[in-house]
């Protein structure tokens, strides 16, 4: 806490002795019809952009015009962990993209965790940032500006300026770059909001996995880059599995509705956590669901797909309401291009084989391949006959 008192304590002596009538920036002299002209500007590109990174972009390249900084760094609050991680960062910075932070760590976090801007024109003169200069010599720091990025009462990220040249500018014009900040925060929330909405629009609201119409939009892009590898390097394949869980209508008809809710909802996280981020699940309706394997051709996708069969068969699920219960499902994989080459005969080549397993008896994998044409009559349960 003290590191905080003393700064503080600074800006204010700074705000209150620098009151020159026109801003000196890094650059130079700003005529005051400039300001009004960047503010604009800033204030423009804010609100007309509602996609992240250009909009990060945005921000960034304006209040670099105004303050020329040696160096900033956008930071942005993850929601569900509450961790910070490296956004943007320009100039000569050691700290890469994505790189994270807890609250309270160093200076942005504590911005983070309190909400309140934090401001130290001259690190010499703090105890504890010119410790923190002199361990760190490669960072030639002098000055520091950190301002949270807050809206609705919650810190949406942290802008931090090194060696900004603020003693040698007004007070003003820090008020100046808080008022961007709530710019910024307004059209940050614009773009969560957006971004909100869209994850809701492909989510299936039981399991938390993509939803079936999210599928073919996906299954287009990768049929794209498949055709077009320039696009993807080394990617001209993937596969699709698709499965459904044994005899679910049996728990449904032993528990209840809900508890066939809330089991779908747990085999959802397991297959998520299993495939892993690189890879697309779905759940295309029912207790049917769907893998989209990318980059896997039809051995390596042979081999994930027995290991989440495998997991789905040992895993037992429900066990915070004391039930216990495992599961099995039937598997149907296809890979493209050799197994369908375009949109509709992947997703039948694989459903296909999905209805093979069934008949074969369940909780089994059955494989698209020449001795198992996937021309072969569909069973007549099957929807795409």
């Amino acid at each position: 806490m003290l590191m905080v008192r003393v700064s503080f304590q600074i800006v204010s002596r700074f705000q209150v002795t620098l009151l020159s009538p026109r801003l000196t920036t890094h650059a130079g002299k700003v005529p005051p019809s400039d300001e009004l002209r960047l503010f604009h500007e800033v204030a423009q590109a804010l609100t007309s952009n509602l996609e992240l990174e250009p909009l990060l972009r945005a921000i960034l390249g304006k209040m670099e015009e105004y303050f020329g900084p040696e160096r900033w760094s956008l930071l942005m609050v993850d929601e569900e962990t509450g961790e910070l991680h490296y956004a943007l960062t320009t100039g000569k910075s050691s700290v890469p993209s994505g790189t994270k932070l807890r609250r309270g760590e160093g200076i942005a976090g504590w911005v983070a965790l309190t909400g309140e801007p934090l401001v130290i024109p001259d690190v010499r003169l703090d105890r504890d940032w010119s410790r923190f200069a002199r361990e760190h010599p490669e960072l030639n720091l002098h000055s520091i500006a950190c301002l949270p990025l807050r809206h609705g009462g919650r810190t949406l990220g942290v802008l931090q300026l090194h060696n900004s040249k603020l003693e040698l500018m007004p007070g003003s014009s820090l008020s100046f770059l808080r008022v961007l900040c709530d710019y910024a925060a307004i059209a940050l929330e614009n773009a969560r909001q957006v971004n909100l909405v869209h994850r809701l629009s492909i989510t299936d609201d039981c399991t938390g996995l993509f939803n079936a119409r999210y599928l073919y939009s996906m299954l287009e892009t990768a049929i794209t880059s498949a055709i077009k590898p320039a696009l993807v390097p080394k990617t001209n394949h993937f596969s699709l599995l698709f499965f459904d869980l044994d005899r679910f209508k049996s728990i449904n008809d032993t528990y209840g509705h809900l508890v066939g809710s809330r089991l779908l909802a747990e085999a959802g996280s397991l297959i998520k956590r299993t495939l892993g981020p690189q890879h697309a699940a779905f759940r295309y309706g029912g207790d049917e669901f769907v893998a989209l394997l990318h980059g896997l051709d039809k051995e390596e996708a042979t081999e994930a797909a027995s290991f989440l069969r495998e997991r789905l068969r040992e895993t037992e699920l429900l066990t915070g309401e004391g039930l216990a219960l495992k599961i099995t499902a039937s598997f149907g994989l296809a890979t493209f291009p050799q197994d369908g080459r375009d949109l509709h005969s992947i997703i039948r080549a694989a459903d296909t084989m999905m209805y093979c397993a069934k008949a074969e008896g369940r909780d089994c994998l059955v494989v698209a391949s020449e001795e198992r044409s996937i021309d072969m009559p569909t069973p007549k349960n099957s929807r795409h006959n």
